[in-house]
């Protein structure tokens, strides 16, 4: 197959337009959260550095506060993505909770795991 039949079907399978979506929502989630860590929580660990400006630290002529305010804000994100997306979908996601397992054996020939129905192995084809 040729590169551009290649694209257009890479195009037609949907991914491209889901991907979109989920930069564009991410985009707009990573605003609202960054929001909320420079309004809420910045305030609150410059309370508690006694300097109070700690973004402007240096130590040299590296920007140490910087890094460290991208770090914060980096485990915040991380923090917030956790709580809504894996715990908070999570808890939706039907669980299959019965316990159903089928009874099964082992082949003697080729140890693989049939049912125990079975009169021949589907993996080797042996009598069972």
């Amino acid at each position: 197959m040729s590169i551009s039949s290649d694209f257009k079907e890479f195009l037609s399978k949907g991914n491209v337009l889901d991907l979109a979506v989920a930069v564009v929502i991410g985009g707009a989630f990573g605003k609202i959260v960054t929001a909320l860590v420079e309004g809420i929580i910045m305030p609150l660990v410059g309370l508690a550095v006694p300097s109070g400006d700690w973004r402007a630290l240096m130590a040299g002529p590296f920007k140490v506060g910087l890094v460290l305010g991208a770090s914060v804000d980096f485990i915040c994100i991380a923090l917030v993505v956790f709580l809504v997306f894996v715990k908070g979908f999570g808890a939706f996601k039907k669980k299959d909770d019965s316990g159903y397992k089928p009874d099964t054996k082992t082949c003697p020939a080729c140890m693989e795991t049939v049912l125990k129905a079975a009169t021949r192995c589907k993996h080797c084809s042996s009598t069972l």
